[in-house]
């Protein structure tokens, strides 16, 4: 098969590998479309992953293509989106059905093999099977979506209540129209760059705010979608006194806060959240369950995030394209049958 391998940083080979093997309890996914997170730009070209050679890609879809044991056959020639994380089972977490806060996961994409490839091979158990409304395009953005959805989660009730995020990827405007769905009473976006502003037209309710210009809007609920020092230093200075910031960007580095900004969140009485990953397994609680059914009921518009299309043999124009900023972009979707850009 045709694959991604990432041998060294910023040695990614489009080459012929050997189709995965399929131990008990696994499945072989034939990969339809696989988006490009923001995460895949360091791991590929600056930082590396956790061993090479390694095929990243973790927001993908797909078909069932095999699987290692009777009881799963009946999952042979459906429609799956995968979720990536693969917990222990055996951490407290775990037992608590928090797989998110795993001790010790494995994860398709970095720490092992991923969806920038023809074949993937994953557990049984990560694979979401899709209802016929939402498309291979729709349910390989379920893993960026989900993540949205739990750290509009861990903001706690928004209904009736303002909402602002700081951060215009795909996540952060996902994080916004959430909000939204959840009955957030106003909800803006804010980013640095006018061309943005283009991004979050399509959703309705939605404002952006070009932070570099315009006041930040004072707001209950604050979401940290970029993971810089000056961002969290917004974050504190939009969010209300007795609000709530919900920190959800991935750290570009160390954090430091000065003085007097540490002194707003003692004086304001701000509480503080993180949040990573999304909640899987108990229906009751799972983010995936929530976002395969508002796909399936056309209530989220998935597609207007996406602002390029790629042919996978043409992946890694898409990876320069996030990575040179050449212009702007929300989610970058590579499909390895053309036909599914319709």
């Amino acid at each position: 098969m045709k694959a991604y391998v990432l041998h060294d940083i910023s040695d990614l080979r489009y080459e012929d590998v050997q189709i995965p093997e399929c131990p008990s309890g696994w499945g072989i996914v034939k990969v339809k479309a696989a988006g490009i997170c923001s995460s895949d730009i360091p791991r590929i070209m600056t930082k590396g992953t956790y061993h090479f050679p390694t095929i990243p890609g973790h927001e993908f879809s797909g078909i069932v293509e095999a699987v290692a044991d009777e009881k799963d056959q009946h999952l042979v020639g459906r429609r799956v989106g995968i979720f990536p994380l693969i917990p222990c089972g055996k951490c407290p977490q775990c037992y608590k059905g928090h797989y998110e806060m795993c001790s010790s996961y494995d994860y398709l994409g970095s720490r092992r093999d991923g969806g920038f490839a023809e074949y993937v091979s994953a557990p049984v158990w990560n694979m979401v099977e899709l209802p016929d409304s939402v498309s291979y395009i729709e349910a390989a953005m379920l893993e960026p979506l989900s993540v949205a959805l739990h750290a509009v989660k861990k903001a706690g009730k928004i209904q009736g209540k303002t909402v602002a995020v700081i951060g215009t990827g795909m996540i952060g405007i996902a994080a916004a129209d959430w909000a939204r769905i959840r009955g957030a009473e106003k909800v803006w976006v804010i980013g640095r760059n006018e061309e943005k502003r283009k991004l979050v037209e399509p959703f309705p309710g939605i404002t952006y705010v070009n932070g570099s210009d315009e006041a930040y809007p004072q707001s209950d609920v604050v979401i940290e979608a970029v993971g810089t020092p000056a961002a969290i230093k917004e974050a504190i200075a939009s969010a209300l006194p007795g609000g709530g910031i919900v920190l959800m960007g991935n750290p570009t580095g160390d954090i430091c806060l000065p003085q007097n900004i540490y002194w707003q969140i003692l004086r304001k009485q701000l509480c503080l959240t993180g949040t990573w990953n999304s909640s899987y397994g108990d229906e009751s609680i799972s983010d995936w369950k929530e976002a395969v059914q508002i796909l399936a009921e056309k209530e989220f518009d998935a597609v207007s995030l996406i602002t390029h299309f790629y042919d996978q043999r043409h992946l890694i124009d898409g990876l320069e394209l996030m990575a040179q900023h050449r212009e702007a972009c929300c989610k970058v979707m590579t499909v390895w049958n053309e036909e599914l850009q319709i």
